[in-house]
């Protein structure tokens, strides 16, 4: 399994690098109270941004990883010393305290222990959110093999090509798993803490500057941590009558719910909110803003194509408009070049994956990748043609209220208030207009599009993150100026709202710390080791067969857990969800090959079956285990096709395949 002590330890490295390249930036572009909480994402984002491809031309191993860093370090320190920072009117604001940190810290340790394994008597269990992460697979591929990295899922013909997915923050996770000698489970959890951190920086920094007092900082990590309405509207009514009213949980929810299911989306949320301060400073500060912006916003994109592609590119048509209106006529023509120089390399940076990502969704057979679709909130009480109708109000003065009820009134008022103060200087202003238009748009694109690959409603769920990023950082700041100035009714009013969501997180904490109990915790304990035998016979590029159904009810979404948490190998068939996402297959292939597999480890495969997976799907390597209907009905061992290499009574069964002749 792994270490908690080694995650730990990983994860205060990686931030720690990447702050000290992130400050050595964000000290010659953005205002004093920005400088530390957005250094994180900017050293992250950045450095990531020409890792990638770097890592591409030249390979990618330990040694080049660790030089590569200090070679980075060593110009960051450099930097510091030669270069000077232009300080803003706004540079003697207040600035984020150091206790401040220390909380979104301790705040960041629970997305973060969502992804450990948790040891019960007899076993091992896992949390719920371990199943989004399950493209921990993705990180073991590139820290084994490199970059860019093929497709782990499935093999032959059916997985052909590249992966295509936006995996920055997993090659960030591959880059710590080659420095640091750890498996990826590791890395990836260490990647969760430190995508938390900076985003609760951000929000912090951000808050502190839009409200001008220390303690704003404080307040964020009581607003990130509130969750949904739910659990106390459950305990006052039933189950039933609330959901008939509104519709039941999706992955739709606020910072603390959406921080250990998908940091991907977290970091790329971040990368969006740190672009905004940089866009308004364009003009003044040149080349360097210029560079910076193109790689955040190019990380931003290549860690999650729905917020850093779809709802950034949406909100910067916006606030370039309304930029280029509030610059003084004399910087109009500079500005206007910068954005366009900026956008043209942000597009040569993320070229590979993009290029990846149109080729994947044109090859699918599929309708639009994005449609026009109102997010359904109304539960069965408005069934009828009136009910999609009141869906699209519903979702602001149900919805969000429901799921965001710490964030969802006091941030509007908030906004209102600060962007209604007569004495804001105008880079501060034209700050907090930039940010209301990239949180506002990035609600409204949840409101009104939906993707359509899978069952899953991503783009709806995620790209909501700026707008509760910004309706957070607004909230805290008027919460933190009402204590000044003591207005009681208002802070009573934003602490209940606080006090409602925190039955929710607790449910979530609670269930990060303590995880799923399962019957096959005892089975999961003994996985490692039968993944150890298995790399004994699989060369590391090649590809193993395993049943995906195998432990398949260990979370509540069936999924491969055991062989992309401690396989380190790629798989041939790694389940349909994965052929669905990670492949072009189209459908009825997916179902075909879906079935065929199943089949077999059912124990009702033919001779032509196993002949497939040895020539057709390149399956050099299966596993067989108790619970697969073939390990008594067993295809494998009468096939000319595979040979037996390694057996352990009532364990497993290893074949190999068996060379054929030309």
């Amino acid at each position: 399994m792994i270490s908690p002590l080694n995650v730990a330890l990983i994860a205060l490295g990686a931030l720690a690098f990447w702050t000290c390249i992130g400050a050595a930036i964000t000290r010659r572009l953005l205002p004093a109270s920005l400088v530390l909480p957005m250094a994180p994402t900017v050293g992250w984002a950045v450095h990531s941004a020409l890792a990638f491809p770097l890592f591409c031309a030249i390979g990618f191993s330990q040694v080049r990883v660790l030089a590569v860093a200090v070679l980075a370090l060593i110009a960051s320190a450099v930097s510091r010393r030669i270069g000077i920072a232009t300080p803003e009117p706004s540079d003697a604001e207040a600035r984020v305290p150091v206790w401040a940190y220390a909380a979104a810290a301790l705040l960041a340790l629970a997305p973060a222990i969502a992804i450990l394994p948790k040891s019960v008597p007899g076993g091992v269990i896992l949390a719920d959110q371990i199943y989004d992460h399950i493209k921990i697979a993705m990180v073991d591929e590139m820290a084994r093999l490199g970059v860019p990295p093929r497709n782990p899922f499935v093999g032959g013909s059916a997985g052909a090509g590249r992966l295509v997915y936006y995996y920055l923050l997993h090659f960030t996770a591959a880059e710590l798993a080659l420095a640091f000698h750890v498996r990826g489970w590791a890395a990836d959890a260490a990647m969760t803490f430190v995508a938390a951190f900076a985003s609760l920086a951000a929000m912090m920094g951000l808050a502190v500057r839009l409200g001008a007092h220390r303690s704003a900082a404080l307040w964020v990590v009581p607003l990130a941590l509130a969750g949904s309405l739910r659990p106390v509207l459950y305990a006052l009514w039933s189950h039933d009558s609330v959901e008939k009213v509104v519709l039941g949980a999706t992955f739709f929810g606020g910072w603390i719910f959406q921080a250990a299911w998908v940091p991907q989306h977290i970091m790329s949320a971040s990368c969006v909110v740190a672009a905004v301060p940089l866009l308004g400073r364009v003009a003044e500060r040149g080349v360097l803003c210029v560079v910076v912006l193109a790689l955040v916003v190019a990380a931003g994109f290549e860690s999650s194509t729905w917020i850093g592609g779809v709802t950034f590119a949406l909100a910067v048509p916006l606030i370039g408009a309304m930029l280029l209106v509030r610059a003084p006529p004399g910087q109009r023509a500079r500005l206007a070049i910068g954005l366009a120089g900026a956008a043209v390399l942000t597009i040569a940076v993320a070229s590979l994956l993009l290029r990846d990502q149109f080729a994947a969704d044109a090859m699918r057979d599929m309708r639009a990748p994005i449609v026009l679709r109102l997010h359904a909130v109304l539960g069965a009480d408005f069934a009828g043609p009136w009910r999609r109708l009141l869906d699209a109000p519903a979702y602001w003065l149900v919805l969000l209220p429901f799921e965001l009820p710490a964030i969802a009134i006091t941030g509007w008022i908030a906004m209102a208030k600060v962007l209604g103060r007569p004495r804001l200087d105008p880079a501060a202003r034209r700050d907090t207009l930039a940010l209301a238009v990239v949180g506002i748009v990035g609600l409204a694109v949840s409101w009104l599009l939906a993707s359509t690959l899978g069952d899953n409603n991503d783009l709806g769920w995620r790209a909501a993150l700026p707008g509760i990023y910004m309706l957070t950082a607004f909230a805290a700041a008027a919460i933190a100026d009402w204590v000044a100035v003591r207005r009681m009714t208002a802070i009573a009013a934003a602490v209940a709202a606080i006090a409602l969501g925190l039955p929710g997180s607790f449910e979530i904490i609670r269930d990060t710390v303590t995880g799923d109990p399962n019957p096959g915790a005892a089975a999961f304990a003994q996985a490692p080791a039968m993944w150890a035998a298995v790399r004994r016979h699989a060369a590391p590029d090649e590809r193993v067969l395993d049943n995906p159904q195998f432990l398949a009810d260990f979370t509540e979404w069936p999924g491969n857990v055991s062989w992309a948490l401690l396989a380190n190998r790629r798989s041939c068939y790694a389940g349909h969800e994965f052929a669905l996402i990670f492949t072009t297959l189209p459908k009825a292939r997916r179902e075909a090959l879906d079935a065929q597999v199943i089949r077999v480890f059912a124990g009702e495969g033919s001779a032509d079956d196993v002949r497939e997976f040895a020539t057709r799907y390149d399956c050099r390597v299966v596993v067989v285990t108790p619970a697969d209907g073939a390990w008594a009905r067993d295809p494998f061992g009468s096939s000319p096709y595979y040979r037996l290499v390694e057996s352990v009574p009532d364990r497993w069964r290893i074949y190999r395949a068996v060379d054929q002749p030309k």
